[in-house]
């Protein structure tokens, strides 16, 4: 393992850490959307607003965990030739600014075989990866993989997972946890679910990795309240549509007022 392999990890703890005292903020970019130049320029403006780590989606062609926003905007990027390697372009410009965690479907990573997909992405500069269908029981060469790349396998948890379960997620956890705060897919909701605040106690009490909450936040006064629940406030479907209408100075404004919201 080289030395600048063995940073990701320890960016995203630092990443929540300079937070301290608050939570910190994980806007969520597809990689290639609008179009590549777009994208980077977009992760520049998020670093810029105010944006603590960055979580890059890697378009695919069914992602279950995706509302129809990032959806619409992933198949767009496919359809313009955005390829898997681009997005770890995009991710080696971003993560000269600050953390990324790469959201990538199961079916990427395993097609390219997960020890050299984990290394590709260490390379890039990716800090961690999430891999939202990969199940707990099926992540253990994976997150082998990613500790000898100096990365992070992040798991994600649900309002509906078991204490058995939770418990053991979140021993294996690295980076952080991300606690899904409702049941479905992700998009902009017009509240925040009542039992979040006791879904992120118990995850706390499952391990020792900070959480950090998405799915369904999309205001910065969804922001500020989740951010007095959890460790992390990570917004998706609200940034990318943002990044759609208005580019990287939409991004930069919209991720300027979460910032504040979390200040």
């Amino acid at each position: 393992m080289s030395s600048t392999l063995t940073t990701g990890a320890a960016r995203i703890a630092d990443g929540f850490a300079d937070r301290a005292g608050s939570a910190a903020l994980m806007p969520y970019l597809m990689g290639g959307y609008p179009d590549l130049d777009g994208s980077r320029a977009a992760c520049v403006a998020a670093a810029d607003a105010g944006a603590d780590l960055i979580e890059l989606g890697v378009p695919f062609s069914d992602p279950l965990a995706d509302g129809p926003v990032i959806h619409a905007a992933g198949t767009r990027a496919l359809a313009a030739g955005v390829t898997p390697d681009d997005v770890l372009g995009v991710c080696e410009a971003a993560a000269a600014r600050l953390p990324v965690v790469l959201m990538v479907y199961a079916n990427v990573v395993v097609h390219a075989g997960v020890e050299v997909y984990a290394a590709r992405a260490a390379a890039a500069g990716a800090a961690g990866l999430i891999v939202p269908d990969m199940a707990h029981e099926e992540a253990a060469e994976l997150r082998d993989a990613c500790d000898v790349e100096g990365i992070a396998l992040v798991p994600l948890i649900a309002p509906t997972t078991s204490e058995a379960r939770l418990a053991q997620i979140g021993a294996h956890a690295r980076g952080f946890v991300y606690a899904v705060s409702l049941a479905g897919t992700t998009g902009e909701r017009s509240e925040i679910a009542p039992e979040l605040g006791a879904l992120v106690e118990r995850t706390r009490a499952a391990t020792t990795k900070p959480v950090a909450v998405g799915f369904g936040i999309s205001t910065p006064a969804q922001a500020r309240a989740v951010g007095e629940l959890a460790d992390g406030v990570i917004v998706g479907s609200r940034v990318v549509r943002a990044a759609g209408e208005g580019g990287a100075p939409a991004v930069g404004k919209l991720v300027g007022e979460l910032a504040a919201a979390l200040a």
